[in-house]
Order: C-alpha cells, then sequence, then structure tokens
C-alpha cells in the first residue's frame, strides 16, 4: 500500500458544532423521546417544503414504515428498480408484499418505459400491484414526471427511495423546480442519515408526506403501535370527568420501535446548517472528476438526466473491463493498494440468493441493469476530499488505464 494515507469511498464530515451539539443533549433530561426530534423534524419540513416529517431509526426502517403505512400486505406487488440497495425491496417482503423489478435506464434510475411490462408481469404471477418505488440512485433524480404518468395511468401508488437524494432538484414541465423528497409526485418519500450521506446522525431516516393522515399513522407505528390520543377504549381511557388518564395508553396497531434519539436528531439539526455547504463542495468535486477523467480511455461518468440537479451522494463511473483486459477486482484491488477505496453500487437485488429462491428472479430479468453493473465503479466522493487526494485517485487510475486515448 501507498505510503500516503487511504481514502475511502465515502464519509461523514463532523466538525465542532456537531459535537457541541451532542454534548447539549447529553446533557439535558432527553436522550430520547424529548423535544429535540420535533425541531429535527420541523426544520427538515421547511427546507424540503413539504408538510409532515417522521423521523425514525435508519432509512430502511422508514421504507418498512412506507410499506405498513400504505397497508400493502400478501398478494400486493411493489414495483421497484433492481438498481438499488436491497432495503428498498425488502420493505414490500417484511410485509408479505412482493417485489417485483422493472428495469433501468442510461442514468440507473427505474425506466417509466419498463413500468408497464413490470405491471403485466405482476399481474401473471397472480399480484395485485399497488405501488410504484422509484430510486434516486447516487443522488440522481429520476424521470419523475414519467413515472408519475407510468403511476396515474396504472393507478399505483407512488413512492420516492430519496435515501441518496437529499438536496437534489428536478424541473417539472411546469418549469417549477421541485424537491426530491418534498414537492415532487409521491405519496411519500424516504431519506437516511447514514455516515456517508449528505447528512450523518450515526443512522437515522425520515418519511416525508403531505398526507397527514399517513404521517399520524407512521408515527404511531414507530412507537410500538401505541397512542395516547384518540383512545378506542374510552371506558378505559377516560376519567368520569371525561379527561384522559395520566397513566393510559393504547396500541391500536402492531408497532415497532423504530423512533429516533434526540442525540442523533441533535446532530441531524446540526448537520442541516451546513447542508448547502456540503453540496457545494461534492457538486464542485464532481465537475472536476468529470474535467480530470474526459481524456482517460475506458472510463466516462454515469449518464445524467438533462433538467435536474444532482445530489452526488456518490460518483459512480463506467469503465469497460471488457475493452481493458482487466477485470474490476484487479482495478479495485490495484487501487487500494495505492491508497484509493472504491465501492460497486450495486450488484442488481433480483441476482441475491434470497431473492432468487424466494421470488424466482435471476440473470436475464433486467437485462439492462445487468450490463450496467458489470461496468460500475463509484470513486470518493466527500466534502472533506481534498483536490490532491482526488488527484491521486485519478493519476492511479490514469495509470490502470493507459493514460490518454
Amino acid at each position: 500500500m501507498s505510503d500516503d494515507k487511504f481514502i475511502p469511498y465515502g464519509r461523514q464530515s463532523i466538525d465542532q458544532s456537531d459535537i457541541q451539539a451532542v454534548i447539549e443533549v447529553l446533557e439535558s433530561d432527553y436522550l430520547t423521546q424529548g423535544p429535540t426530534v420535533g425541531r429535527f423534524e420541523a426544520a427538515l419540513a421547511e427546507r424540503l417544503e413539504v408538510r409532515e416529517v417522521v423521523a425514525c431509526a435508519n432509512g430502511t426502517a422508514a421504507l418498512h414504515l412506507v410499506a405498513l403505512g400504505l397497508g400493502l400486505g400478501p398478494g400486493d406487488a411493489w414495483i421497484t428498480s433492481p438498481l438499488t440497495f436491497v432495503a428498498t425491496a425488502n420493505a414490500a417482503r417484511y410485509v408479505g408484499a412482493s417485489p417485483v423489478f422493472a428495469d433501468v435506464d442510461s442514468t440507473g434510475c427505474l425506466d417509466p418505459a419498463e413500468v408497464g411490462r413490470a405491471f403485466v408481469k405482476a399481474q401473471a404471477q397472480g399480484l395485485r400491484p399497488r405501488v410504484l418505488a422509484g430510486v434516486d440512485l447516487a443522488g440522481q433524480p429520476a424521470d419523475w414526471a414519467g413515472l408519475e404518468e407510468a403511476a396515474q395511468e396504472l393507478g399505483l401508488i407512488l413512492v420516492d427511495d430519496a435515501c441518496h437524494g437529499l438536496g437534489a432538484r428536478w424541473r417539472g414541465a411546469d418549469g417549477r423546480w421541485r424537491n426530491l423528497a418534498g414537492t415532487g409526485p409521491a405519496r411519500a418519500a424516504v431519506l437516511s442519515f447514514h455516515p456517508v450521506k449528505h447528512l450523518a446522525t450515526g443512522e437515522g431516516g425520515v418519511v416525508t408526506t403531505d398526507d397527514p393522515e399517513l404521517a399520524r399513522k407512521l408515527r404511531i407505528l414507530r412507537t410500538h403501535g401505541i397512542t395516547k390520543e384518540a383512545p378506542l377504549q374510552p371506558e378505559l381511557a377516560l376519567d368520569r370527568s371525561g379527561e384522559a388518564n395520566p397513566w393510559y395508553y393504547e396500541q391500536q396497531m402492531l408497532g415497532f420501535n423504530y423512533r429516533m434519539t434526540d442525540i442523533q436528531a441533535a446532530l441531524g439539526l446540526s448537520q442541516l446548517k451546513r447542508l448547502d455547504q456540503f453540496l457545494a463542495r461534492r457538486r464542485a468535486l464532481a465537475s472536476r472528476y468529470d474535467r480530470l477523467l474526459a481524456e482517460l480511455r475506458f472510463i466516462r461518468p454515469l449518464e445524467r438526466r438533462p433538467g435536474t440537479e444532482h445530489a452526488f451522494h456518490l460518483y459512480p463511473v463506467r469503465i469497460d473491463f471488457q475493452a481493458l483486459g482487466r477485470s474490476r477486482a484487479e482495478v479495485m484491488k490495484e487501487l487500494a493498494r495505492a491508497g484509493i477505496g472504491t465501492q460497486v453500487h450495486y450488484i442488481p437485488v433480483h441476482l441475491q440468493p434470497d431473492f432468487r429462491a424466494a421470488l424466482g428472479t435471476g440473470p436475464g430479468d433486467c437485462p439492462k441493469a445487468e450490463a450496467l453493473y458489470q461496468e460500475l465503479l463509484s470513486l470518493p466522493l466527500f466534502p472533506a476530499l481534498a483536490e490532491a487526494d482526488q488527484d491521486r485517485a485519478v493519476e492511479v487510475l490514469a495509470r490502470i488505464l493507459g493514460r490518454r486515448g
């Protein structure tokens, strides 16, 4: 390995203000179920221009809550992309529903033209297609205008897995910019605050929605299905005067312990103040990669959609490993020996052994996603990445790829 420091593909950016925010909560009366979570939800709702934000333990929990809140169950189909983390599809399986995969376009996001084919496939399997869950891969907004049209035509509920997309925007047909997980057409959207994401809360996630009844249900579901409001058993809940008994609570549905802590929310609030700074740095580094890689052989950035503002959670490139005459594993190992961390986002979900065994998926189901996967590699990208480190990563890549061609 090189004497230089190791450069990971992604990492959190924590400063003293973040540390101080967490210390203040640690010194307060509430480490969890306190006021900081509500403040974080309100600040994020204002930023995204959305009515409701429901914070929870992580992005996977948020996806599960959406599937629960929409009432999915056995026999229902959740149409989604194969080029995503497994949690997007697992959310359907957690509630007994079935994920059905539609293929992707050249950006790696769900192709609206493939949704109808997946709809027919689901029906042929005896399923009721109910949800269309788009994914904003790497921070690139999916074709939400096209997905909205497909959802309306087929009577599907639109969900946005925006776990990569905080800060991204897309321009609607009316010319107005819309925030991912905010002013888009989805009934519900999901964000993640894993350390490599735009905001880090350790673990953490949210569901965003303009549907107050859905938000009310999700808040109950994230807390064991328990509430003190609107009791279903007033004879037990209320005293003789009609006032609520101070000890009383009800489990009104089967829920989960999916709460976010005040410690996490404090870190998220602090990080949210620097979101614009984080986004600007990610975009500047991505633009710089574009210039540095432009003359190298066998490599090009993953295609981007016009009329969008990319959030650049990741910087994925396509490398023609076959033309290069070297395998991806060989290239990744050589980069690692030089202190450069890379990753692949993602192995198509339908190729995972558990999905193949449970759902009968396999090679050939989504040929465009499978072909794209063969070429993908994510290069280091995070706000604290120094330009000198970026130069080093590109120099090693240039050596591997045979420099310019």
